[in-house]
């Protein structure tokens, strides 16, 4: 559970968070709210605080120090519910139909301390579908003073029925300068915190991850890489491809993000305008560009993240770099 109840802990997004409190004060939240967005910017910690100030009784809500938020704070509240997919063996995570009825049937029942019952469901998009279904009754015809908070990443996946039941709250990417700050608060060194800010694709969770697990590290392999493809033989390709394909799953994935960024930046230079997301590497990408056409830049881009998606769908990694990395190496002997 949080640690603190505090509107400014929320990073960016000042005008969804103006809304939810206005709505708050005025007392017209909706009885069903969606929160999507991207992973790590925010919208499930929106999604807590709205649970919390609904729960808390002071004017100025969440007050943090009030009964409610002591037990909101303590992860004991009675009257709040948090739900989240599980796995069984090695299956995907769902939320089933069993933990749809358990969370309708505690809240149904009525509040012990706050007056109303609020229920967060997180990951609400991996719900089957007759766990949304059964969910779609409850939505409609509520019974008593109770809250729904839906998060999800992957609003597409919800049913449109459940979708046209909730007000939708979307949460974009965070801008840079703002993962920025928060790592120079958190003691990141300058540079290092404009290069994991603009590695980041607008997530402070993934800045964090990238930070420790030497994310940049990755970046640096993927620009090397792009560089030397020119002296890449096919065996030093296929060693290559064997490399990546050795990779964690995730760190993989964010080796395709850094070489898609890094052929952005090149489309970026190509358009004489924009900011760069690697900027230190203005002059290595100006120079590639006397290798590739724009044409042929915006079709590699293309490449990496078709390469993205099929990792992404669990084919084999091996084999996705490898393709990746032939057709690369064909663009850059194809030259102009």
């Amino acid at each position: 559970m949080a640690d603190s109840l505090r509107w400014q802990d929320i990073l960016g997004h000042e005008r969804n968070i103006e809304r939810l409190r206005t709505m708050l004060r005025e007392g017209r939240l909706p009885h069903a709210l969606l929160f999507s967005g991207v992973a790590g910017v925010g919208k499930k910690k929106a999604a807590r605080l709205v649970a919390a100030a609904l729960l808390c009784k002071k004017a100025d809500a969440p007050c943090g120090d009030c009964p409610s938020c002591r037990a909101f704070l303590a992860g004991t509240h009675p009257d709040y519910i948090e739900a989240a997919p599980e796995s069984r063996g090695k299956g995907a995570r769902v939320l089933r139909i069993e933990a749809v009825r358990e969370i309708e049937k505690k809240a149904a029942r009525k509040p012990l301390l706050s007056g109303r019952l609020v229920v967060l469901m997180d990951e609400a998009d991996t719900m089957n579908e007759a766990a949304a279904n059964s969910l779609l009754k409850t939505l409609e015809e509520p019974q008593g003073e109770v809250f729904f908070l839906l998060v999800t990443e992957k609003r597409a996946a919800l049913l449109p029925t459940i979708l046209s039941r909730v007000r939708d709250l979307h949460f974009g990417a965070l801008p840079p300068a703002v993962i920025e700050r928060h790592l120079l608060a958190q003691g990141v060194e300058g540079g290092q915190a404009k290069m994991l800010a603009a590695a980041a694709d607008g997530s402070l969770s993934h800045a964090l991850l990238l930070l420790e697990e030497d994310g940049l590290q990755l970046v640096e392999d993927a620009a090397q890489t792009l560089f030397s493809l020119r002296t890449l033989d096919m065996f030093r390709l296929w060693e290559k491809a064997e490399e990546l394909g050795r990779l964690p799953r995730e760190r993989g994935e964010d080796w395709l993000l850094a070489l898609s960024r890094l052929l952005r930046d090149m489309l970026v230079l190509y358009a004489g305008s924009g900011a760069l997301y690697h900027e230190e590497r203005r002059v290595g990408l100006a120079r590639a560009l006397q290798d590739f056409s724009e044409e042929r830049v915006f079709s590699l881009l293309v490449e990496v993240r078709e390469a993205l998606r099929r990792l992404r769908s669990n084919a084999n990694a091996r084999l996705v770099f490898e393709g990746l990395l032939m057709r690369l190496g064909n663009a850059w002997a194809g030259g102009r």
